[in-house]
């Protein structure tokens, strides 16, 4: 019997291990001194700690500082009664901050303790997300067609003007009419970004392999943007082709490997890209029984200083951004053109990184249109 199992507390009947066990949830068993008694098989996993490491140390040493956990399990010991919360941030040293589902429930046969169930919001919940962002995708396809035609029309006037006074002005004054000139182009080009959002026509896709896909965004980053950053490659040679468009997935991952170079902000930082076969993930589109399988999983991995938890949730929205003069626009045509290929992005920040994920289907042979895919 395993550690984990002989601190269970005395007089649990033998098969309560087995059970615990094979439950896919993090579950803890805790005292009155928050001392965790006993940790599942995914406990360990979640906290990427072997059951030596976890069981007899208080609970306080595995979550951070201040976490809620903490005062939700001595609520129920106060009351006595179960106690459920959706949607909580819970810290751990090894893997940074993640939302999970808690309930906490005294147990009668065994005074002293409270069972700790920790549900991980996982795919489920970044699926919604994800559609949550495509309509932010769509809102700003509006906003662009109204900005093309009651902004841009009028710049266009107002830099005409400016030329003309430019060729009767002097010295000085010439400097504020390149001025205007300068700040009309820069809101036009500001404009022409969100345009892309509306960009709806069909594009032709094919098998495209994946790693070719990053090799060029490598090359291309190792000799510009990310000059002096160490890129690894770690790959699944077998990974199947994903059906696409190269020039937009290629457009893709080189945001995001030039988000992730600006991350680290320093030439001895490392990039590490993975790709993987992940079986299982499948997403349900709303309106219909099919189930897309995402089973294709890229990943853009820095070791940067992670990303706030404030702005994490809407990292992929439209205008939302880390940097002081970026648009907000980049990662949200990431996840536009990801969710045109029928597959989703997250973000994952660690204590010192950031993680990138994309799922996407794999080609299968069959020919698929863009009606064909989840939008």
């Amino acid at each position: 019997m395993s550690q984990a199992a002989q601190s269970i507390p005395a007089g649990a009947p033998p098969e309560a291990s087995v059970i615990l066990k094979s439950i896919p949830h993090p579950v803890i068993l805790v005292d009155r001194d928050s001392r965790i008694a006993y940790v599942n098989d995914s406990t360990e996993e979640f906290f990427a700690a072997s059951s030596a490491m976890l069981v007899g140390h208080p609970l306080n040493e595995v979550v951070a500082f201040g976490s809620p956990v903490l005062s939700l399990i001595e609520q129920v010991f106060e009351r006595g009664v179960s106690v459920n919360e959706y949607g909580v941030e819970i810290g751990t040293p090894r893997m940074g901050d993640r939302q999970v589902d808690i309930q906490v429930t005294p147990l009668a046969e065994y005074p002293g303790h409270v069972l700790l169930l920790l549900q991980v919001r996982t795919m489920a919940h970044k699926m919604d997300r994800q559609l949550t962002h495509r309509s932010a995708a769509r809102s700003v396809t509006g906003m662009a067609a109204i900005l093309a035609h009651e902004i841009k029309n009028p710049l266009s006037g107002i830099r005409g003007a400016a030329q003309l006074l430019e060729l009767a002005a002097s010295t000085e004054d010439k400097t504020l009419t390149r001025l205007i000139c300068e700040e009309t182009d820069r809101i036009c080009k500001l404009v022409d970004r969100m345009e892309v959002f509306s960009d709806e026509r069909p594009v032709p896709r094919e098998p495209v392999n994946i790693h070719l896909v990053l090799g060029h965004v490598k090359q291309l980053a190792a000799t510009g943007f990310a000059k002096g950053i160490r890129i690894v490659e770690e790959y699944d040679p077998s990974l199947p082709p994903v059906l696409g468009d190269k020039d937009q997935l290629i457009q893709v991952f080189l945001n995001l490997v030039k988000n992730a170079a600006e991350a680290i902000g320093r030439p001895e930082g490392e990039i590490v890209l993975t790709t993987a076969y992940r079986p299982g993930v499948r997403l349900s589109m709303p309106g219909s029984r099919d189930r897309v399988s995402l089973p294709l999983e890229i990943c853009v991995i820095d070791d940067g200083p992670g990303v706030s938890p404030d702005i994490l949730e809407h990292l992929f929205d439209p205008f939302v951004t880390t940097k002081s003069s970026g648009t907000g626009l980049g990662l949200a045509l990431v996840a536009k053109i990801i969710g045109d290929h029928g597959g989703i992005i997250e973000c994952e920040s660690l204590p010192r990184g950031t993680v990138f994920r994309v799922l996407l289907p794999m080609h299968t042979g069959a020919t698929v249109t863009d009606g064909d895919l989840p939008h």
